[in-house]
């Protein structure tokens, strides 16, 4: 089958595009072969061929090439695909309202969030929302962007906290909050925690723990290796949860980087030291993320009104 040419418009689209369909590419995509994806979705093989080439017609692009017995996306069906998972995100919102208007509770509000803004401004703006919402059940995620938005495309979380990831494959709408510095920090009893200044260098003769691949303080930190001309140290010790980054730097001679705020807080309180280096890389601000697409229930307008509000007045 080869592309079509024509355009349909947007109503003309939906009307030929079925749910069914929409199931079918994200069972491929998550089962890598129609076989396994057919038997997901409780369909033959022949039927799901059917329906993915009706699919293809209806789209006026194919979606997979054909990799020896397999399939695999190609350009046009990675676009796709990315919108359809934002379609099975905002099904999973809707069905989650939907069940709690069921059951006449006061509803869920699912957040993630990046450390920095959690002891401050997250927490100020969920305990204001609780003041006005004292029903509403709540979850609070705290991660890396890349992780935290992987949630939010997929209709696990309502709102995000954090920096824009644009492998995330996400439409959102970003409104700034703040900068945020990163530190280097180490436990009290480490070798380089009294100097009065450290050079690059001498970081690099410790082991060290960095948040996962991907994440954007991550990056930032590769990037500082490479003005250096260093090499990421060997033995890399990765977490994303900062609680057990901290812990781990006080039973041990790691190097670590964390948001300033979280290590300002538990410098104060004799937890860890902070080292005399300035990065020469920087954050970029990070800020509230709400999918374009997808309306927002009414406590996560009000938390997001806190939020921003809150800003303000600082």
């Amino acid at each position: 089958m080869g592309s079509i040419d024509r355009q349909d418009s947007t109503p003309q689209l939906l009307n030929r595009l079925r749910m069914r369909q929409i199931a079918l590419i994200l069972a491929i995509d998550d089962q890598r072969t129609l076989r396994a994806a057919a038997g997901q979705l409780g369909l033959t093989q022949p039927a799901a061929t059917k329906m993915l080439h009706e699919l293809e017609d209806a789209l006026g692009q194919r979606l997979f090439d054909r990799v020896g017995r397999g399939l695999k996306l190609n350009t046009a069906g990675e676009r796709v695909t990315g919108h359809f998972r934002s379609i099975r995100g905002s099904m999973e919102a809707l069905n989650r309202e939907l069940g709690e208007l069921r059951l006449g509770d006061a509803g869920k509000f699912s957040v993630g969030s990046i450390m920095a803004a959690s002891p401050g401004r997250l927490c100020d703006a969920l305990l204001d929302l609780k003041a006005q919402f004292p029903m509403l059940a709540m979850e609070i995620a705290v991660d890396t962007s890349d992780r935290l938005l992987a949630q939010l495309r997929d209709g696990v979380l309502e709102v995000v906290i954090g920096r824009m990831v644009t492998a995330a494959g996400i439409d959102c709408t970003f409104t700034a909050i703040e900068d945020e510095r990163i530190v280097v920090v180490v436990g009290n009893d480490h070798p380089l925690a009294r100097k009065r200044r450290v050079e690059f260098e001498a970081l690099l003769d410790y082991p060290w723990i960095l948040q996962p691949q991907g994440s954007p303080m991550r990056d930032v930190i590769e990037r500082e290796f490479r003005d250096h001309h260093a090499a990421l140290p060997k033995g890399l010790m990765e977490t994303g949860s900062i609680l057990t980054t901290i812990n781990l730097i006080q039973r041990s001679d790691l190097v670590a980087v964390i948001p300033e705020s979280v290590a300002e807080r538990d410098a104060r309180h004799g937890v860890l030291q902070i080292l005399p280096y300035t990065f020469r890389q920087k954050l970029e601000t990070y800020g509230s993320l709400v999918p374009r697409e997808r309306p927002l229930s009414k406590p996560a307008a009000h938390f997001l009104e806190l939020l921003h509000a809150e800003r303000k007045a600082g």
